[in-house]
């Protein structure tokens, strides 16, 4: 590979890393081509490629993209696989191939400027995938709307059955009962109430 070679792989890589929302490393030691080829299918799903470049390229290309904290993952055969979809999803891909086959340890990587250790891709790869999380989201906010229609039908359903058993009991419909006549009330003294004075008077003029 000639100067201007590794200079168009250098910038390709720096492009890469990037356009990357993460960068994940690898220890490849072990995997055969085939191995390598299925991985890459299978990594197509959460729009990740796998790139296998010699570590001193890499370090160069970390540089010009203002990467530094990738150099100290190229220790030994390293691939990167650079994430531009479901970061969780890559992870779990490169994590069942490597409890499968027992290679292709992590190593650590980046993710949106925070630097990731091994562990840190561990824990992503248990993460669920982007599309089980949006399954999870629909079915969280379904599921108060799915309780309101519930309750709605209920509602109905108990208010067709009183007016049933109202109706039956001819409450309703011109049916009702007469209620029963109130005790007319007593009518109110039409006389008006003489001054004791006056009274008196009419006594006396009634005794002559």
């Amino acid at each position: 590979m000639n100067r201007d070679e590794k200079a168009a792989v250098i910038e390709e890589v720096a492009g890469e890393i990037n356009s990357a929302q993460a960068v994940f490393a690898v220890d490849y030691r072990g995997i055969t081509v085939a191995q390598v080829k299925d991985l890459r299918v299978r990594l197509q799903d959460s729009d990740t490629q796998l790139r296998v470049v010699k570590n001193s390229l890499t370090e160069r290309a970390a540089d010009q993209a203002g990467a530094p904290e990738l150099k100290p993952l190229l220790v030994g055969p390293t691939a990167l696989a650079f994430v531009r979809g479901d970061a969780a999803l890559a992870a779990k891909v490169l994590s069942e191939v490597s409890r499968a086959l027992r290679i292709l340890d992590f190593k650590g990587g980046l993710m949106e400027g925070a630097v990731l250790t091994a562990e840190d891709l561990q824990s992503i790869a248990r993460l669920p995938s982007r599309d089980v999380l949006h399954a999870q989201l629909v079915g969280t906010v379904a599921s108060p709307l799915s309780g309101l229609v519930r309750t709605l039908n209920a509602l109905i359903s108990g208010l067709a059955v009183q007016l049933g058993q109202i109706a039956e009991q001819g409450l309703v419909g011109g049916n009702a009962p007469a209620a029963e006549a109130e005790a007319p009330a007593e009518p109110e003294s039409t006389e008006t109430e003489q001054p004791e004075g006056e009274a008196a008077s009419d006594a006396a003029e009634s005794d002559a």
